[in-house]
């Protein structure tokens, strides 16, 4: 009788765990069903909510079969979160251990980045960029940074959080030590870069004449779209790289496709509409377009409807995946390491 007391207290936070998944899809599916834009092709649109529904129910299938193995990650996470926030600030003040400016020079980089464009586009080239959606014109130089500010997080949380295992290995074979919090450490020390960043940037807005606006408040928004999506993606890389060293290197030459892929350095709006979709699907753009948007553009970010919610299956989706092979390579970690 105990034992079987004790099985249905261990089942119960499961049941409700899938039955809130299940409750946030079927909100989630409500409001893909009811949004209804006027000025859209209506057949586009339900082929739009079709696929969106379809991804999103099978996601839910996934995780509802999978639900112990994904889930275990995100509570170690939340059971170790002041271990986490205290092991970050010392990756962070390490870093740069040993040097004479110390942590100074975690910030010098985006500046240095920043002077560097201002003097070629804004001095040298200077050029203006025309933001089609709502007829404002801004310094080119502004538009730019507000796209590499995102970038350049993603770029070095993403690098530092696939080698978060490799650098912390004589963490990684102490059997007591929770592993899962590796990458999120790193991820939270290049956050501290960012944050440092795109106030270099506000104070570049501010200087050129912009208002401060409540809009503003969505670059919160979307630097913590890109902490998850960057997390989702360092739990797959992280766990890969220990195996296949040569992943880093890969990741090196994708970032720097990506650099130009991803619509930073040009406007996506000077490529023909039918091949737009292709660079959209990438969920980095919908963070660069969304600290645009919240400077220039004055919109909120739940007024691109399908792009958010297409960000954050795919996100979910993702961390899902890392999640899973995280935990299925864990075990071999240590003896490979």
């Amino acid at each position: 009788m105990a034992n079987a007391t004790n099985e249905v207290r261990k089942e119960v936070p499961k049941i409700a765990g899938i039955l809130l998944v299940i409750g946030i899809a079927a909100v989630i599916t409500a409001i893909i069903l009811l949004h209804h834009n006027p000025l859209a092709v209506q057949s586009e649109e339900w082929v739009k909510k079709g696929i969106a529904l379809g991804v999103l129910w099978v996601g839910v299938l996934v995780a509802t079969i999978l639900y112990d193995k994904i889930v275990i990650l995100p509570k170690e996470l939340w059971a170790n979160r002041k271990l986490i926030w205290k092991l970050a600030q010392n990756d962070f003040k390490t870093r740069y251990a040993g040097s004479t400016m110390g942590r100074v020079w975690a910030f010098v980089q985006p500046v240095v980045t920043v002077a560097m464009y201002y003097f070629v586009f804004g001095l040298i080239f200077p050029a203006r960029a025309q933001l089609a959606a709502s007829g404002i014109e801004a310094p080119y130089v502004v538009w730019l940074t507000a796209g590499l500010v995102p970038w350049f997080y993603f770029n070095e949380a993403l690098v530092s959080g696939t080698s978060a295992l490799i650098e912390y290995n004589y963490l990684v074979k102490k059997v007591v030590f929770k592993i899962s919090i590796l990458p999120i450490i790193k991820i939270i020390a290049a956050t501290f870069i960012h944050v440092f960043f795109a106030c270099v940037m506000l104070v570049m807005y501010f200087c050129y004449g912009f208002k401060p606006d409540i809009h503003l408040l969505q670059l919160v928004y979307f630097s913590l779209c890109m902490f998850v999506l960057v997390l989702a993606c360092s739990y797959a890389t992280c766990a890969i790289v220990v195996f296949f060293k040569d992943l880093s290197q890969i990741i090196q030459i994708v970032l720097q496709i990506g650099m130009w892929a991803t619509p930073i350095l040009w406007d996506i709006t000077q490529i023909p509409e039918q091949y737009r979709i292709i660079f959209k699907l990438n969920p980095v753009f919908y963070i660069v377009n969304g600290y645009r948007s919240a400077l220039f553009e004055k919109q909120w970010f739940w007024e691109d409807f399908y792009s958010t919610m297409f960000f954050w299956i795919t996100t979910a989706v993702v961390f899902c995946l890392g999640s899973l092979i995280f935990k299925r390579l864990k075990v071999h970690f240590a003896d490979v390491l």
